[in-house]
């Protein structure tokens, strides 16, 4: 597997899930750190076991299209893999680079992808895209969606719907609850403006008894904080640096309800959330807005409103606010649809099967292959 996401300590759970079958043996590649508008995220090492994580020197680090390995194919030479997992979208020169490689070894190559908006993209993108369609021996789709897109663009190979990743429900857990009469409302995440923090800050300035805690970093740290001082919620805002992932937990532990207010734009749409599924296996209740992916992941478990509607939000927010019984009953449905649907465990197990139905439909007998 080729993949920059799992430089994320508790993504690796996922790894450890898929190394745990034994018909598997198990390399991962991943860059020695990756840059964003967050700033540079360095490798976690916190789930290893099982396992390879290799580090391999990454050229255009930041660049999400262009990024690729240069001496990728000494790990295609020194491991001889029987199935190549490229864990990037098939219009990106990482994914176009692996499937190359893969296509001179003979290799089962498959790609994943969470785009949910059908478009069209320029040289060279496109032609890594119809490249990646054409030689793939499967894809992986994040989401339904995300699986109509690719239909519709063409590609006719085998095609599994499968969260990127899932949540360990022992990680994250719910702990004890405090009794207090404010009401902690927390959001964690990018700070742009797709994901619509803006809102709740509007949201909560309605509010009595209400504390809102920020966590993440982004370019729009500043205008937010600005924001929270103009609503008069100055000192019921309190904003908080990126955690490295293993802690999470403890923060959303500490919240009565956390929110997802994210709002679409042309060429971006909610693909996840995936700290919805991380609150709601700690037994927090989740708000999110009907945007994309959000009321598919969310389902029964959480309340949804309209995006940019600050008063559906609000109302939500009140109603919680009022209704501890409505809070229990929200944060045992969260808890109950995560070990349901989105346990490292079960993600890892439909990954695999994913492995064997590609590798079977290719017939290939990868032993015999030349290096």
């Amino acid at each position: 597997m080729i993949s920059k996401a799992c430089l994320v300590g508790i993504y690796q759970r996922k790894l450890e899930e898929i190394a745990r079958h034994d018909d598997v043996e198990l390399r991962v590649v991943v860059p020695p750190y990756w840059r964003d508008e967050r700033g540079r995220i360095e490798l976690e090492r916190s789930f290893t076991t099982g396992y390879e994580l290799v580090v391999e020197p990454m050229a255009l680090n930041g660049s999400f299209h262009l990024h690729f390995y240069p001496l990728l194919a000494r790990q295609f030479r020194a491991f001889r893999p029987d199935v190549v997992h490229l864990d990037e979208e098939p219009y990106n020169l990482s994914t176009f680079h692996g499937m190359a490689l893969a296509h001179r070894y003979g290799r089962s190559a498959l790609w994943f992808s969470w785009q949910n908006l059908q478009r069209r993209y320029p040289p060279p993108f496109s032609l890594f895209e119809r490249t990646c369609l054409q030689q793939a021996s499967g894809a992986i789709a994040g989401s339904r969606t995300a699986a109509q897109v690719w239909r519709a663009k063409g590609y006719t190979g085998p095609l599994a719907v499968i969260p990127q990743f899932g949540v360990d429900p022992e990680l994250f857990c719910p702990g004890r609850r405090e009794g207090r009469e404010t009401l902690v409302v927390g959001y964690a995440g990018r700070l742009v403006e797709e994901k619509g923090v803006d809102l709740l800050l509007r949201a909560a300035a309605g509010l009595k008894r209400i504390r809102v805690r920020i966590l993440g970093s982004g370019p729009l740290r500043d205008q937010l904080e600005r924001l929270a001082v103009e609503l008069g919620m100055g000192k019921q805002v309190e904003f908080l640096p990126p955690l490295p992932s293993t802690q999470m937990p403890d923060f959303y532990r500490r919240l009565d309800v956390l929110v997802l207010p994210s709002r679409s734009r042309s060429n971006w749409v909610e693909q996840f959330g995936r700290v919805l599924v991380e609150a709601m296996a700690c037994g927090v209740p989740v708000v999110g807005a009907r945007s994309g992916e959000i009321p598919h992941v969310i389902g029964d478990s959480g309340l949804l409103f309209a995006e940019e509607d600050v008063m559906g939000l609000q109302e939500h927010l009140a109603r919680l606010a009022a209704d501890a019984d409505l809070r229990a009953d929200l944060a045992q449905r969260g808890r109950e649809r995560v070990l349901a649907h989105y346990t490292q465990a079960r993600v890892a197990a439909q990954t695999v099967a994913f492995y064997r139905e590609v590798w079977s439909a290719d017939g290939a007998d990868c032993g015999s292959r030349e290096m």
